[in-house]
This record gives C-alpha cells, sequence and structure tokens, in this order.
C-alpha cells in the first residue's frame, strides 16, 4: 500500500492539486492504471457538504491531467456498500473533517479491517489523515471539546502508520480553544511520553515499501516541547 497522508491536496491560492514537495509528481508516479476512485467522507449524513467536496476533489485531478475509469462517494447514503466499494478502488481518499464523527463512521463501515488486506493507494486529507494512525489524537477543535472531561483525545484508527499528524499547522498554532493555547496548553499537555508531528498545508507523510517519510515542513510535539524537524523540500525519514 501506498498512502500520502496530506494537510490537504490543493494549493489554497490557486485551488490546483498542491505541487510543493513534489507531492503532484510523487502521485503522479503512484496513480494507478485504470484507475478507481473511492471518496470516503468524514460524516456520513453531511451529503451536501460531501458532494460539494468530492466534486471539487474530481474536478482538480482531472485538470491535472489524471484519467481515472470512476469516482465514487462512500457515506451514508451507500453505507451498506461500503465493503464492495473499498474491495473495487484502486485509490481511496479519505476526506477532511471532524475528525471523531469521521472516527465514528469508519468503525461503523470496519475500515480497519478492510485496510488490513488493501493494497492500493491511499490519500488522507486532514481529518482522514489523522484518522490513518493505529492510535489516533484526536485534537481538540469545537468549542467545549478542551474542557470536556468526556470528550476522547485517543481513538483507534486505521492503522496505515503510527505516526500522529496534524494538520493545517500554519493556521492553528496560535489558535485559542476554551480560553485556552490549542498548542502550549492543550496538545502540548497530551505529549508527555507520546509524539505529534504538526505540517502545514503543503506538507504531507508518505509511507510505501517500508518507509515512512514527511517530506516538507514539520514540527514534532513531544513531552511537552515543540521543535521543528523539517523545513520546505527536504524529506525526513522516520
Amino acid at each position: 500500500m501506498i498512502c500520502f497522508l496530506t494537510s490537504r491536496m490543493d494549493d489554497p491560492d490557486t485551488g490546483e492539486l498542491n505541487s510543493a514537495n513534489r507531492f503532484a509528481e510523487e502521485l503522479r508516479a503512484h496513480f494507478p492504471v485504470s484507475c478507481r476512485i473511492l471518496y470516503i467522507c468524514s460524516n456520513p449524513d453531511g451529503w451536501e457538504m460531501t458532494d460539494f467536496y468530492a466534486s471539487a476533489t474530481k474536478r482538480m485531478l482531472e485538470k491535472a491531467g489524471f484519467a481515472f475509469e470512476q469516482f465514487r462517494v462512500l457515506d451514508g447514503r451507500n453505507v451498506n456498500q461500503a465493503t464492495a466499494l473499498v474491495r473495487e478502488s484502486d485509490l481511496l481518499i479519505l476526506s477532511g473533517g471532524h475528525v471523531p464523527t469521521q472516527n465514528r463512521f469508519f468503525e461503523r463501515i470496519h475500515l480497519r479491517d478492510l485496510m488490513a488486506i488493501y493494497k492500493g493507494v491511499v490519500i488522507g486529507i486532514s481529518a482522514g489523515s489523522m484518522n490513518s494512525a493505529d492510535v489516533v489524537y484526536a485534537q481538540p477543535e469545537e468549542e467545549g471539546e478542551a474542557t470536556d472531561p468526556a470528550y476522547q483525545r485517543f481513538l483507534t484508527g486505521l492503522n496505515l502508520t503510527k505516526v500522529c499528524l496534524l494538520p493545517h499547522y500554519q493556521e492553528i498554532r496560535d489558535s485559542l480553544l476554551d480560553g485556552l493555547r490549542l498548542f502550549e496548553d492543550i496538545t502540548c499537555a497530551d505529549s508527555m511520553g507520546r509524539v505529534f508531528y504538526a505540517i502545514p498545508d503543503g506538507s504531507y507523510l508518505f509511507t510505501g515499501n517500508g518507509r515512512e517519510e514527511l517530506r516538507g515542513e514539520a514540527y514534532r510535539v513531544k513531552d511537552g516541547v515543540i521543535s521543528q524537524v523539517s523545513s520546505c523540500d527536504e524529506v525526513l525519514l522516520l
């Protein structure tokens, strides 16, 4: 299996497939022949939003010159076909969204078990990349989550990697949530005895052939300390 676990696939300035850190080039090199794509949602009931982002992703790939036989969407409307849809696909796109909501959907369709025998290509986007970890760090995101004692910050993921990614670092690094600093007060405390990797848009984790590589700018959050471990156009072997 080949995985591209991204913060986002597109360039936010142009809306086109991101070429930073050779992402578009590497995807082209590993893109399956006669490709059948399955776009897996984050919210099974958010049909309008899912269709909007799925269509935008399809157009972006077509504009970049990628040829594929099929582009299907998996959400609450066809959840009973989940097993067959995954097995019939050559490339899975795990959408962005709310991590716990998507995690519950993945559990509902037994995606972790399906991924254990899947041999194709996976592209994770934001929440999809976070839920790809074995043990997912569901960094609090919505109001009330940081102070809710019932909110589960560690979840069972797809086990595509052992790496916990925190996307959109350039946007959220100085964020406040529930009166707390997202990184200094919340994430750093949660990193005691653990390791997270924060990546800005344009960076991604590449896995394949027994290797895991952080490509582009990245920051390690470990035992309460944030440190930059790589820069744009650099590759860090994990």
